[in-house]
């Protein structure tokens, strides 16, 4: 297990450049953590240093955003947050997403674990006491 420290937005893109470079071929992330501890500032990060020019914003309403690399990489964001049932999930096609090449972040993951891939990577948000970031 890697634990990666942010003390500041300053050092947020540094962060998602050495988690890149961690995870490898990883593609599925379950994003654990409290609501404004920066899980979609962490995926902006990531995006960014993946060199996605879209406006990277939380996907709450929308359930799921894409973003475009320049090498035609793509991203999806999820948030659950809104879900009532795992059952919602399957309407949109979750399989599609999950199981294809794409790199797929996925905030409040607790609410669909049951339908997460078996090698879904667990990336934990802690906001510490000094008010700087632990995943």
């Amino acid at each position: 297990m890697s634990v990666l420290k942010i003390n500041s937005l300053k050092e947020i893109n540094a962060a998602a450049k050495e988690f890149l470079s961690i995870v490898g071929k990883k593609r599925v992330f379950a994003l654990y953590g409290a609501m404004g501890v920066g899980k979609t500032t962490f995926v902006k990060a990531i995006c960014d240093e993946m060199g996605v020019e879209d406006t990277i914003n939380s996907p709450t309403f929308s359930i799921v955003n894409e973003y475009h690399t320049p090498k035609d990489d793509i991203i999806y964001h999820f948030d659950f947050y809104r879900i009532e049932d795992v059952k919602e999930a399957y309407d949109f096609g979750y399989e599609d997403y999950f199981y294809g090449n794409a790199m797929c972040f996925i905030e409040w993951p607790e609410k669909i674990e049951s339908i997460l891939p078996n090698d879904t990577v667990e990336v934990l948000f802690k906001e510490e006491e000094d008010g700087s970031r632990s995943i």
